[in-house]
């Protein structure tokens, strides 16, 4: 359970701040509590969803000894490509999904290389595969910024320079 004030990772969405909890009554008597949220960089959005949510992921962000320790490994990871692209496409959708840091970083070092493999024979990556690189970016760089309290671009420039 999340606490009024916590950063939280929610789904595609991004980060976003637990603003209240509140109960909801239904009609039938049934009441319900739900989280409010804020996306912290889409501050005409609010989000209420119930707190048994199961649909959409949802976790505190990672602290920074967490961060830099993903940082440090990532010399480590894997790279994983599927050359057949409606497998790769489904297998990196499930890794954005997830929301997992870890499986981000993976992403986007994994597209980046074939983007400079691509590059190297005289070809363009697919554009699916750049969308989904910029979506994992996007929430990687979200999450980092909060927790060095900086602004996105400067999250997003020193991410990108680890991973490449």
């Amino acid at each position: 359970m999340f606490n009024v004030d916590d950063y939280i990772m929610y789904g595609k969405t991004g980060v976003c701040k637990v603003v209240d909890i509140t109960n909801e009554k239904f009609i039938n008597g049934e009441k319900r509590k739900y989280y409010i949220l804020s996306p912290i960089y889409n501050n005409d959005t609010v989000i209420k969803i119930p707190l048994d949510n199961d649909k959409v992921p949802m976790r505190k962000v990672i602290s920074k000894g967490d961060m830099t320790a993903l940082i440090n490994d990532i010399p480590n990871m894997e790279i994983l490509w599927i050359d057949d692209e409606k497998k790769r496409i489904a297998q990196f959708e499930t890794m954005l999904k997830s929301g997992q840091c870890e499986e981000l970083i993976k992403l986007i070092k994994s597209i980046k290389f074939s983007k400079k493999y691509a590059r190297s024979i005289g070809k363009k990556l697919e554009k699916t595969d750049r969308d989904i690189m910029k979506e994992a970016e996007r929430l990687l760089t979200e999450e980092f910024a909060i927790i060095l309290n900086v602004y996105p671009n400067e999250a997003s420039s020193y991410i990108l320079s680890q991973i490449d």
